[in-house]
């Protein structure tokens, strides 16, 4: 049976993989950009017949800084890719089964893309919806 912090956790390790980003299984008090934060949305438990899997939702919050808008905007246009080397899709989906914890996953879509205040300071972010599917 997988647990949601392997899961959580299978994410985060994918994430890493992208040069100069950092990632966090949880949501951090005080973010430090350019860093994608695993948020989980939504379980739909037996999926399949028996307890064969669960459906995990998850949301990506990517948040970078907004030193000049437009080139904090054309920063997180490379995550928002479907392709190259600092895709967030490419990333989680270069090891569907998250490190052996699930059976699949995909990023679904890119929403949300806008901007963010934490506490004094404005950050650009985007959010990406992860389906993954885990035994049960």
């Amino acid at each position: 049976m997988t647990s949601l912090t392997d899961l959580r956790t299978g994410l985060a390790t994918r994430l890493a993989t992208i040069s100069g980003l950092r990632s966090s299984a949880y949501i951090p008090d005080n973010p430090q950009p350019p860093v994608a934060v695993v948020m989980p949305s939504q379980i739909t438990y037996d999926t399949a017949f028996g307890r064969g899997s669960d459906e995990y939702s998850f949301t990506i919050m990517l948040i970078v800084g907004r030193v000049a808008d437009r080139a904090s905007q054309t920063n997180l246009d490379a995550y928002c890719a479907s392709s190259g080397s600092a895709s967030v899709k490419a990333a989680i989906e270069g090891d569907r089964s998250l490190g052996g914890h699930a059976l699949d996953c995909r990023v679904t879509q890119m929403t949300n893309q806008g901007s963010l205040a934490i506490g004094d300071v404005t950050y650009h972010t985007a959010e990406f919806n992860v389906s993954v599917i885990a035994a049960g």
